[in-house]
């Protein structure tokens, strides 16, 4: 059975946007960086044909490993979930019962997760803690630098 790999709609444009530069401008500059590295002469002893050719096959890499996600990609949305417990896309804030700090979280596929904007994966440590789980439920998440407990506080989409 196939993977799939859940995208907001805005992930898959994004996705979709840097495939399209990647496969066209992105291969072309890498094309004229092995070109004048091979201009230089001697190609055995040319570490700038060499860089270039790693670029090339790190590149070609990221190519298909976004070709790969797109292929496998389902578009969700928030709408598609009941707000009545903690799924994908759901917005969830929660109260630190250690320190009293509120903090809100989207959960995301592992794809779209990025801490810097608070978007939490549903297959982290504290993402899996968090599924299914309601409003006012207390939990305790074993993590690598100890024990936190929250309290969901909030549910939204």
């Amino acid at each position: 059975m196939s993977e799939i790999i859940y995208l907001t709609k805005e992930r898959m444009v994004q996705l979709e946007r840097e495939l399209e530069y990647l496969t066209t401008t992105g291969r072309i500059e890498i094309a004229q960086k092995i070109a004048d590295a091979r201009s230089h002469g001697d190609l055995s002893e040319n570490a700038d044909y060499d860089a270039a050719k790693e670029e090339q096959g790190m590149h070609e890499m990221k190519i298909a490993k976004i070709g790969h996600m797109l292929s496998k990609a389902q578009i969700i949305k928030a709408d598609q979930f009941p707000s009545d417990k903690v799924y994908i896309l759901s917005k969830v804030k929660l109260k630190n019962l250690d320190d009293g700090d509120i903090e809100q979280y989207t959960m995301v596929s592992a794809e779209e997760a990025d801490f810097t904007t608070n978007k939490l994966s549903v297959t982290s440590l504290v993402g899996k803690a968090l599924l299914g789980k309601t409003l006012g439920e207390k939990i305790s998440i074993k993590v690598p630098v100890g024990i936190l407990n929250y309290e969901i506080i909030e549910i939204g989409k």
